[in-house]
């Protein structure tokens, strides 16, 4: 499994998905389940970490498209 801060808002998401689907099918081991688990919440809240940084920078955007600068 690579390293969380290092994925990507896509890669993060795909695993993310993938991780519910096999939790939903009820078929692992608590252990094994409890670990998805972790790296779910994990992963899920890296992606929400991504999504805030990129509405910061559309809020940003001035109306002739430039990022203006927060002081």
């Amino acid at each position: 499994m690579n390293a969380i801060n290092e994925l990507s808002f896509e890669t993060a998401y795909a695993e993310l998905e993938s991780i519910i689907s096999k939790l939903e099918s009820g078929e692992l081991p608590l252990e094994e389940s409890v670990t998805l688990f972790e790296r779910g919440r994990q992963l899920s809240d890296h992606c929400q970490t991504l999504l805030d940084k990129a509405e910061l920078r559309v809020n940003q955007l001035s109306g002739d498209g430039k990022i203006e600068a927060i002081n």
